[in-house]
């Protein structure tokens, strides 16, 4: 079984105009549409995709998990969206009421710190509930200090140890030294995106973080539209990991994770 823990897609109404305002300096390798990301999966071999949808203000959040627990579940599994300027028991009842088991923290699109104090509530509730997958690391246009850096994600996981996070980018975008050194070894997923490619970082160095992290705790990730899930699959199986470790990167530890038949 493979899964594909990191990809985006918007109504198709939308998607074009989402697309187009998201990261401006990565190349798209798809339209950010279900049909797009059907096909990519079909010519990767991919499984299931885990969709995150990223509500930027209060007023989209149930817009934005509606849509998500609309989602087929043959191919799609639907993670949903949270944001400060809404209430924690709303918040969590929009998660509930469309069947959401993860939700995705973004703190640049989503303007606000990942240590702002107005989510210490409800990080608390999501606790033993939803697996929580949250952007650490830089973006093409800022750096994250003060937003979301690995300091920050090693704190909160501090405070919140019943909390099942998956730190993207292996827990610090465009900040891989950082991410060894706070973020390996702490009680989190690392999720393997990197865009536009996983192939762009020294095979040497992912290979000793995926050793020294646990490969248990490494959960296979492409960011689709933003990189090629074909691609990135290939990247891992070019870390030369024993077949096991592979077999479990790919998709069996988020299947464990999340409850998923496989």
């Amino acid at each position: 079984m493979i899964i594909d823990a990191h990809t985006h897609m918007w109504p198709d109404a939308v998607a074009k105009r989402a697309l187009a305002g998201s990261v401006p300096d990565l190349e798209r390798r798809g339209d950010g549409t279900a049909n797009g990301l059907m096909k990519s999966m079909a010519a990767a071999g991919i499984d299931r995709s885990v969709c995150l949808a990223v509500a930027n203000d209060g007023a989209a959040v149930d817009k934005a998990n509606k849509f998500s627990g609309s989602l087929d579940p043959d191919y799609f599994i639907g993670f949903g969206s949270v944001h400060p300027d809404l209430s924690v028991e709303d918040n969590i009842s929009s998660l509930r009421r469309h069947g959401l088991k993860g939700v995705k923290i973004h703190p640049f699109f989503q303007k606000y710190a990942l240590d702002d104090p107005r989510m210490d509530r409800l990080f608390d509730a999501m606790q033993g509930e939803f697996a929580v997958i949250i952007h650490i690391g830089s973006i093409s246009t800022a750096s994250s200090e003060g937003v979301c850096s690995p300091a920050m994600l090693a704190a909160l996981v501090r405070k919140f140890p019943r909390l099942d996070v998956i730190a993207c980018h292996f827990g610090g975008y465009r900040q891989f030294q950082a991410a060894v050194d706070t973020v390996v070894g702490l009680p989190v997923y690392l999720d393997t995106s990197w865009p536009p490619s996983l192939a762009e970082l020294n095979p040497t160095d992912v290979r000793k973080v995926i050793e020294s992290h646990g490969p248990e705790r490494i959960i296979f990730a492409s960011d689709w539209p933003m990189a090629d899930q074909g691609r990135e699959i290939q990247a891992v199986r070019q870390l030369g990991l024993p077949e096991s470790d592979v077999d479990n990167i790919l998709g069996l530890n988020l299947a464990r994770l999340l409850n998923i038949s496989i």
